[in-house]
């Protein structure tokens, strides 16, 4: 879905950064340590539409999160984030290791956005399954 969006922004003359939560993570540990972190903000922060995915699905550093923190903070009401996570509101201080923190990221992404929630079946899971059935 994420991946959908992105490029229809694209087509529409937008700029685009696509990240999974644990790769962002790591490119802004490494930027860090490279002292490169505000050219990479910076660069961030340009980018007409930031899409991360998989939020919840690998467990991250306190200073990973502190950092997602500070992108969520500079980009509030200048830049859109379109996030996917399979995990709900009340399970987000797992990721984030700080209630506190995490109250004040849910609290800037929720504001002025569009909540989508999408239950059912894996679209993978579905399409083994096919091919299981063709197969035999």
């Amino acid at each position: 879905m994420l991946i959908s969006i992105g490029i229809e922004a694209c087509r529409q003359g937008k700029t685009v950064g696509f990240f999974t939560a644990a790769g962002l993570c790591n490119q802004l540990i490494e930027m860090q340590e490279e002292q490169q972190l505000l050219k990479f903000l910076k660069k961030i922060n340009k980018l007409d539409l930031l899409l991360i995915d998989e939020l919840g699905f690998v467990e991250l550093s306190n200073q990973a999160t502190q950092l997602m923190f500070q992108i969520f903070s500079e980009r509030y009401e200048k830049g859109s984030i379109f996030l996917s996570s399979n995990l709900e509101f009340a399970e987000w201080a797992k990721v984030f290791h700080d209630e506190r923190m995490t109250a004040a990221i849910i609290d800037r992404l929720i504001h002025n956005s569009k909540i989508m929630l999408f239950n059912g079946s894996s679209h993978r899971l579905l399409d083994q399954q096919k091919k299981t059935k063709k197969a035999q």
